[in-house]
């Protein structure tokens, strides 16, 4: 059985790699297209509302916050209604990396799935989200590391 985990842990450290290239040629650390993506789907969202839909602590999500912020991609702002609440915006330099790096996380997939069937790539997601499930209900904590998700 440990097989599995060491395919699993070579695979994970083979789409690393390519993945972090892929978001290197858009200025982006691997992870800042998670909370870019989040953006794109509702802007304004608070760190804390990011840490738990991306699955990390929100201390990782301010660290990102700051470095994506200085990078121009991002700007903070107090809640309108409760100012204790810190919201994060895009930037129009963050918004115009939507298309650049869907395209490329899309083209990534699709080489990275290539030669698998429709009903291979179904039993694939449903079997990494089973495996995702069962990592998780070991108690571990969300991830914490600077500048990854």
């Amino acid at each position: 059985m440990t097989d599995i985990l060491d395919l699993m842990t070579m695979t994970h450290k083979a789409l690393r790699a390519v993945a972090e290239e892929s978001m290197r040629r858009h200025g982006l650390h691997l992870g800042q297209n998670l909370v870019l993506a989040a953006l794109w789907e509702q802007d304004g969202r608070t760190p804390g509302e990011l840490a738990a839909l991306l699955d990390v602590t929100t201390p990782t999500v301010v660290k990102m916050a700051t470095r994506m912020s200085t990078s121009g991609l991002l700007v903070r702002r107090r809640d309108d209604v409760d100012n204790r609440l810190v919201r994060l915006y895009l930037t129009d330099k963050g918004r115009d990396l939507q298309g650049p790096v869907t395209g490329d996380r899309e083209s990534l997939e699709r080489h990275i799935t290539q030669g698998l069937s429709a009903d291979e790539l179904s039993a694939l997601a449903s079997a990494l989200g089973k495996v995702r499930e069962n990592a998780r209900s070991l108690g571990a904590p969300p991830a914490d590391h600077t500048g990854e998700v």
